[in-house]
């Protein structure tokens, strides 16, 4: 396992790394600095990510979870940039409730690459973000060019 902390308009972000494929990546500084050919590529991408000059992250990503949960996040990274999608309508299309997807999205181990900010609730409001916060995920939507509330 390998990982790196990069800087970010949102603060500083750990990405971790095992066996070819980002596995984690968290809103928070982190212990590493570890040489890695695919570190240094994510962390070339959430740079241009930032900058608005990417649009779509092209990184392995092997999350860990159950089978459910792998659904979730794979729906969720089809999410493109700019959009959203509500809670209940990820529900509606993986045939299950709004509340299961919601607790799947609490649990994404990589943040940012698989767009869990890109889910809200129904009626615009804006839904949880974990142990980030509100402000992060307001942030990222902003940046992205959709308006949100508060």
């Amino acid at each position: 396992m390998v990982r790196r902390t990069v800087p970010s308009p949102v603060g500083p972000l750990t990405v971790t790394a095992e066996d070819g494929a980002i596995t984690g990546l968290d809103f928070a500084a982190g212990a590493g600095d570890d040489p890695d050919p695919l570190l240094d590529e994510a962390e070339r991408q959430i740079a241009a990510y930032f900058a608005g000059r990417l649009k779509r992250f092209d990184l392995p990503v092997r999350p860990a979870g159950s089978p459910f949960q792998l659904r979730v996040w794979q729906a969720m990274r089809e999410i493109g940039w700019g959009e959203v999608a509500t809670y209940g309508g990820l529900a509606i299309s993986l045939d299950t409730g709004p509340r299961a997807v919601g607790n799947a999205c609490g649990r994404n181990p990589i943040c940012l690459l698989i767009p869990c900010h890109r889910v809200i609730a129904s009626g615009g409001a804006i839904g949880g973000y974990g142990s980030a916060g509100l402000g992060i995920k307001r942030w990222l939507l902003r940046h992205e060019g959709r308006p949100v509330p508060g």
